[in-house]
């Protein structure tokens, strides 16, 4: 058994796990999150999708949601970048 692809696997699973508890929030408002990358650095790169690709409070519910939700249920994920937030 691939032991790095295992903990790879399981790293993408936890942070999807935590994502999944912000989710029902975005996706009521029209939008959702998606991870594009999770890279050897444990930098989890993210994409806003829907509504929160545009809407002006993004950057709120980045950081007082899915970033503090990814680092207190995976901390060892060093740092969290969404691609597409929206610049107010």
């Amino acid at each position: 058994m691939n032991t790095t692809k295992t903990k790879k696997d399981d790293l993408n699973g936890r942070v999807e796990a935590a994502l999944d508890n912000i989710r029902p929030y975005l996706i009521m408002d029209g939008g959702d999150v998606r991870v594009l990358e999770i890279t050897k650095e444990k930098k989890l790169i993210l994409e806003f999708m829907g509504n929160c690709g545009t809407c002006p409070m993004s950057t709120m519910t980045f950081k007082a949601g899915i970033e503090e939700a990814v680092k207190k249920s995976v901390p060892e994920i060093s740092h969290i970048e969404v691609v597409n937030m929206p610049i107010v």
